[in-house]
């Protein structure tokens, strides 16, 4: 029987959950929780997690809110009679680049002595310089990237520095927003936070230091040296290094877990709390990457993450973060904006079903293409890409000749033939093509980052809504040329920092190998294809020609 527990929560852009493991790594699902925002906290009248802005690009959340749903969330766990008292130590993911303003007084006054069994969103209803936090989705910093990189001499110094180039989501670019339009709240702020370091300070009940990894998403720190980079902070703010406190890595143990929390909640006095990191960090931390893996979620937005020991970052692609798992190495992401509803628009043009089968005939359709589409390739492109940097629109290419190329708006887009005499039914190529455009992508800017999967050792683990479907899976092992795996997991990120929970506390006061630690859990993984090699080679030469035709689009 477990005697010891150990607490990962994971504070995204819709919800807060929890996962538990024991000290043997086995997952606790009856103690699995969730609180969603929009649902159970619908006084804050968000959507999605959020609230827009009328000017289109500022997105933010009540800071209030991420306190409110904490206690909520322990209130769940109370009535499943959660043994708190056996928790060893807690961690979690926080959702990156959101920021949090905490006012002149607040640590003294309130943070380090909270009150027992008065709810956290009391005490904490004026602790905030700035009510609602700028978060990952907002977009309304243009004028400060191109400032940051004018600065320092351009976008690849920038990528050089911080691991990427200026990017209008990424915290530093928020922060000189804030110090500019809202001064005197800006004057008022004694500490700015991650979503990861403000959630683990309320834990603490003291102000918690950024972890390295999480701090990548910011555009201020060094992210080989692990240091703030004074150029950065001068343009950023006034007094910045003071207001935003320490770096540290991400098995620190930051300290025990406040009493606020052993009354309220019955947590034991010795339980403690490791460094909180980002949710892109703890999902490298939740699959237990080793170095040459690969790992692609296939959701909403679809993500390459991969551990590397020699970065290569890009001025136009991808980001180099540290990597949570290891103090001396990295972790490469790249992200694409157009990922499973791009899929099911194309699905629900050519393949929609009134049976729930539509994914059937998807694939039925991918099936009677051949590889490589006989040349026939499609940019799909919902919303506005960032990988690479292309407006919205589907720009078909057939033939895989630019003379040839045909635009259409999303929204607007009807099928119809795309070449006289084409064998293939009317549209059909566009299934197959955004199937393979997405993949050749991935490829293409993996590699350009410095990603390259070993062919004889290499392997892909897929995870996400689209990790299900073998035919889609199939031509991701053609065009990498090496297996695919499936992972069958809860949250990665809630994994993740529960994986880090155990880690940090064996770990104390000196490091230890984190996969010494975190024995990965082979069952959690499934081979379901293996490349075919006619196919790879068709791919290896077509992704030649994607490349040319990408180029076109900018």
């Amino acid at each position: 029987m477990a005697t010891e527990f150990f607490l990962g929560l994971d504070s995204s852009t819709q919800s807060i959950k929890a996962i538990v493991i024991d000290e043997n790594q086995v997952i606790h699902p009856e103690w699995s929780e969730t609180v969603n925002f929009d649902e159970e906290l619908k006084h804050y009248k968000t959507t999605g997690g959020a609230h827009r802005g009328s000017d289109g690009l500022t997105i933010t959340s009540p800071t209030l809110m991420w306190v409110e749903a904490l206690d909520l969330l322990f209130e769940k766990l109370k009535t499943k009679a959660f043994p708190f008292s056996k928790v060893k130590a807690i961690s979690g993911s926080g959702q990156q680049h959101g920021s949090v303003y905490w006012k002149k007084g607040t640590r003294n006054d309130i943070l380090t002595k909270l009150k027992p069994n008065v709810r956290l969103v009391e005490q904490f209803k004026d602790a905030f310089s700035i009510q609602d936090s700028p978060i990952w989705m907002d977009s309304s910093t243009t004028e400060h990237c191109k400032a940051i990189e004018e600065k320092l001499g351009g976008p690849q110094v920038v990528a050089e520095l911080t691991g990427s180039r200026c990017y209008e989501r990424f915290t530093g670019e928020q922060i000189a927003k804030i110090s500019r339009n809202f001064v005197k709240e800006y004057e008022n702020t004694e500490r700015i936070s991650l979503v990861s370091s403000f959630m683990c300070s309320i834990l603490l009940g003291d102000y918690a230091p950024i972890d390295y990894a999480d701090g990548s998403g910011m555009n201020l720190q060094n992210y080989r040296k692990h240091t703030w980079i004074p150029e950065i902070l001068d343009y950023v703010g006034k007094d910045l290094i003071h207001k935003l406190g320490e770096l540290s890595p991400a098995h620190k143990i930051a300290g025990k877990i406040s009493s606020y929390f052993v009354t309220t909640y019955g947590f034991n006095n010795d339980c403690v709390v490791i460094v909180w990191s980002g949710d892109n960090p703890c999902s490298v931390a939740g699959l237990c990457l080793n170095e040459g893996d690969v790992a692609i979620s296939l959701g909403t937005s679809d993500t390459l993450f991969a551990t590397l020991k020699n970065p290569n970052p890009s001025p136009e692609e991808g980001h180099m973060f540290c990597n949570p798992t290891d103090p001396e190495g990295y972790m490469a992401l790249i992200c694409y904006k157009n990922g499973s509803l791009t899929r099911e628009d194309i699905r629900d043009k050519y393949a929609k079903s009134t049976n729930n089968k539509s994914w059937d005939r998807f694939n039925e359709i991918l099936r009677s293409t051949p590889p490589g589409n006989d040349s026939f390739i499609g940019f799909f492109f919902k919303e506005t890409e960032i990988t690479p940097r292309v407006k919205r629109g589907y720009y078909r290419f057939p033939d895989a000749d630019p003379n040839k190329r045909i635009d259409s708006e999303p929204d607007h887009d009807t099928p119809f033939p795309l070449r006289e005499g084409d064998p293939v039914k009317v549209g059909y190529r566009d299934v197959r093509a955004v199937i393979e455009g997405q993949f050749m992508s991935i490829k293409i800017h993996s590699q350009n980052v410095g990603v390259n999967v070993d062919k004889e050792k290499g392997r892909i683990l897929v995870t996400g809504g689209a990790s299900s479907n073998i035919d889609v899976l199939q031509i991701l092992s053609d065009v990498f040329g090496v297996p695919v795996y499936a992972r069958e997991i809860p949250n990665s990120a809630s994994l993740g920092a529960a994986y880090r929970a155990l880690h940090g506390f064996r770990c104390g006061e000196k490091f230890q190998p984190y996969l010494n630690v975190i024995k990965r859990d082979e069952s959690f993984f499934k081979k379901v294809t293996t490349p075919n090699k006619e196919a790879h080679h068709i791919y290896s030469l077509l992704i030649e020609k994607y490349k040319q035709l990408e180029k076109t689009l900018h």
